[in-house]
């Protein structure tokens, strides 16, 4: 007798994460490998946020503070919101499951857009919802067809935006339109993870926005133009009734010491935040330069990352990972003709750049 797993747990696939450097150069038996799969920050922390994480170390004997305090209270105060508005994840991924796991249940449904970040399907299946993926439009949220999908049995809708793996946005006039659409009942869940890689002057502003929907809830990340992933801190911002009823399943003490000392040093590290963005901008037009003059279609990108065309998807990303550079295969997105790859510094990108280009051998590749 074994101890019975339940379908819906047996049937999952579970997320497949970038492969670190290690890995594969202990595999390959290489050397000088670079990483250009997960949309890391290619700069690094901020040297004021490791200076913080370092001196928290003396006290790791203790447990962190549970309420996440300080933070709050400067992420309140830069937000114009109250402290009661912030709930604090794991990562932007744990926010991610709680809004699940506290409005989707009793097997409600949860809907995204087909082509977005798989984690919303994944933890929608965990957690008994049923998932509802809406097709998109020319790698972009169907805003419109996402709405029309809301019926009464759903629970939470799924917006990233900027969307992974596209890297595509919407702007504030389709924005208004689907919030107008949406009733008050439902949990609208935008993920801005690469928000302050944006370039739109209609960029919607959710959390100014957090007034026109009771269940607006807005989900951020030190993980990405911050470069903390390594400590895994995110947050999300909603009204206050919304983020009580997450705190009741909040893990205690699930952010831990380091990340939140941190997290309140990179906030006010704003040098740092704007040496990323600069990067982060070279870096795309370089990738569109580089695209263009190897015959790739592309998806123009408003976050760290483009989504590439480059006929076989695993094949290429298998070619690249023997020359050093690993980079992400989209099949299991519903591109497998793409890679997705990260920005990373200028070396990184001119890496990338000579072995793709060797690799092609400066033939159009299909689209």
């Amino acid at each position: 007798m074994k101890p019975p797993v339940p379908e819906r747990i047996a049937t999952l696939r579970p997320y497949q994460p970038g492969r670190p450097i290690e890995e594969v150069e202990r595999e390959l038996g290489l050397s000088g490998t670079i990483k250009l799969a997960s949309n890391e920050n290619a700069l690094g922390a901020s040297p004021a946020a490791l200076k913080a994480a370092a001196a928290a170390l003396e006290r790791v004997h203790r447990y962190p503070e549970g309420g996440v305090v300080l933070l709050r209270r400067a992420l309140a105060e830069r937000l114009g919101v109250a402290e009661d508005q912030l709930v604090f994840g794991n990562g932007s991924n744990e926010i991610i499951e709680l809004a699940v796991r506290v409005f989707a249940d009793g097997g409600r449904e949860v809907v995204f857009s087909e082509n977005a970040f798989m984690i919303y399907e994944l933890v929608a299946r965990a957690e008994g919802a049923r998932p509802v993926a809406v097709p998109s439009r020319n790698f972009e949220h169907d805003l419109e067809a996402l709405a029309a999908a809301v019926g009464p049995s759903t629970g939470v809708v799924f917006l990233a935006n900027p969307n992974n793996p596209t890297g595509t946005v919407f702007g504030r006039d389709a924005w208004d339109k689907f919030l107008a659409a949406i009733p008050g009942n439902v949990v609208i869940a935008v993920d801005e993870a690469y928000r302050e890689f944006v370039d739109l002057p209609d960029f919607p502003d959710t959390v100014a926005d957090l007034g026109r929907h009771p269940g607006l809830l807005a989900m951020r990340t030190f993980s990405k133009a911050y470069g903390l992933a390594g400590f895994r801190i995110g947050y999300g911002v909603g009204e206050a009734s919304l983020v009580d009823a997450m705190e009741r399943l909040r893990q205690p003490f699930n952010v831990n010491l380091p990340a939140q000392e941190a997290a309140l040093a990179a906030l006010d590290d704003d040098e740092h935040l704007r040496r990323s963005r600069e990067l982060v901008d070279e870096g795309r037009r370089f990738y569109s330069a580089l695209f263009d003059r190897l015959g790739l279609s592309f998806v123009p990108s408003q976050a760290n990352f483009v989504l590439v065309a480059v006929g076989d998807g695993d094949a290429v990303t298998n070619a690249l990972l023997k020359g050093g550079v690993i980079v992400r295969p989209m099949a299991g997105y519903g591109y497998p003709h793409m890679i997705r790859v990260t920005v990373g510094t200028d070396a990184e990108n001119a890496r990338f750049a000579e072995v793709l280009e060797d690799l092609l051998g400066g033939q159009e590749a299909e689209g």
